[in-house]
């Protein structure tokens, strides 16, 4: 009887748990309807290559879903391609990516993720960084989204990926690339 019981229960946290899996690049990407309804400095256009990514984490199935540096560095350059930005053949531009943190909550209903990601836009030829902010972005995912419980987290994880490019993509819209200077128009 003692038997039964621990594996009802173990079966129980299986099904509500799961095991956990990383998020997936293509749910991170912002697709071309969303991505190329702004609009860039010509300077930019085809001239922005991905750099390094770093600080992602790698998803252990036992404990929580966690978003990895090839995943997200992928959803980016497929973000910048859907812009218009992706540079096919030796850009002017590097982006270096840093994530800062992925606040993730233990447990819950509703998963909100908060995701604080460093871009650094650098001019190769000369070295100068012409942008370097610090964003943050938030997605909840919900009991509705999906009832298992690591499989919403993963769902948190790339929204708020998601929604942290598209902010890099509206900063990226306000950015004036000149020979001899660089704004941000307020």
């Amino acid at each position: 009887m003692r038997r039964i019981r621990a594996l009802i229960i173990l079966m129980g946290f299986v099904f509500l748990f799961g095991c956990a899996s990383p998020s997936k690049m293509e749910n991170m990407v912002l697709e071309n309807s969303s991505a190329s309804q702004l609009t860039y400095d010509k300077n930019l256009n085809t001239n922005i290559e991905v750099g390094s990514v770093s600080g992602g984490k790698k998803t252990n199935p036992a404990w929580t879903s966690e978003i990895d540096n090839e995943a997200f560095g992928g959803a980016l350059a497929q973000s910048l391609k859907n812009a218009g930005l992706l540079a096919s053949d030796g850009g002017k531009y590097q982006l270096e990516v840093s994530m800062l943190s992925v606040d993730q909550p233990l447990f819950g209903l509703n998963f909100k993720v908060v995701t604080k990601i460093q871009y650094k836009l650098k001019e190769i030829s000369s070295g100068n960084i012409i942008f370097d902010e610090v964003i943050t972005a938030e997605h909840t995912a919900k009991v509705g989204d999906a009832f298992v419980a690591v499989k919403r987290l993963r769902l948190a994880n790339e929204g708020s990926a998601k929604e942290n490019i598209k902010a890099l993509l509206q900063a990226f819209s306000e950015l004036k690339v000149d020979v001899s200077e660089v704004s941000l128009v307020q």
